[in-house]
């Protein structure tokens, strides 16, 4: 039975508020508004509630009640991720994480699946600390959807565990296949049910650890 740990990108193996920060800056400037939408989305992320999922869904939702369209929020967007690991929308990642990847490849194949597009991606990644550490790299994945199609492509006795902060998007799918499930951190979600819960990566580790060599 081959093990196949999935991992998400922003939240999970990014951190930091920066490319947040820097999609509101985007958002603002095609709003006009050059200081409250941003200070807005700062109040917003630092109390990591207001019914968003995550920060990205949280300028969404701002822009959104402000006018904005589709159009303007994907334009900024894309803007944004041409700014990702930059002094424009700095991230970092978790305590840890470098070191339990280049020991878990050897019990598990890892899979980087994302929603965002491949901009950057490969330089992010490198500023991380992380270049070559992920077997597969999944992007513009579209989940929920997009993971659960990947699942279903999976070998039926794949053994696999779903890393992610957003419950919905991240872990739900493979939860209601009966997949192995850790919740990072992330906004609030009374419908989560993960296999395993924790503020940070850290202090996922050992669990992580126990799931590979059980």
């Amino acid at each position: 039975m081959n093990s196949i740990l999935l991992f998400d990108f922003d939240g999970t193996i990014a951190l930091g508020d920066g490319p947040v920060l820097a999609y509101a800056t985007q958002v603002a400037a095609a709003l006009d508004d050059d200081h409250g939408f941003v200070d807005g989305i700062r109040e917003t992320l630092s109390a990591a509630d207001g019914g968003a999922l995550d920060g990205y869904d949280a300028v969404r939702r701002a822009a959104a009640a402000r006018g904005a369209d589709a159009r303007m929020l994907s334009a900024a967007y894309l803007a944004s991720r041409a700014e990702l690991a930059t002094a424009a929308a700095p991230i970092t990642a978790p305590d840890g994480l470098a070191a339990f990847l280049a020991a878990a490849a050897a019990d598990a194949e890892l899979v980087l699946v994302t929603n965002a597009p491949a901009i950057r991606i490969d330089q992010a990644l490198d500023a991380l600390g992380l270049a070559g550490l992920f077997d597969r790299i999944v992007t513009s994945a579209g989940k929920p959807a997009g993971l659960d199609a990947f699942l279903a492509d999976l070998p039926a006795d794949a053994r696999v565990l779903s890393i992610g902060d957003i419950w919905h998007n991240d872990l739900a799918p493979a939860h209601a296949r009966g997949h192995a499930t850790a919740l990072i951190g992330g906004f609030p979600d009374p419908d989560a049910t993960p296999t395993y819960r924790a503020a940070d990566f850290a202090t996922l580790i050992p669990q992580l650890d126990a799931w590979l060599r059980p």
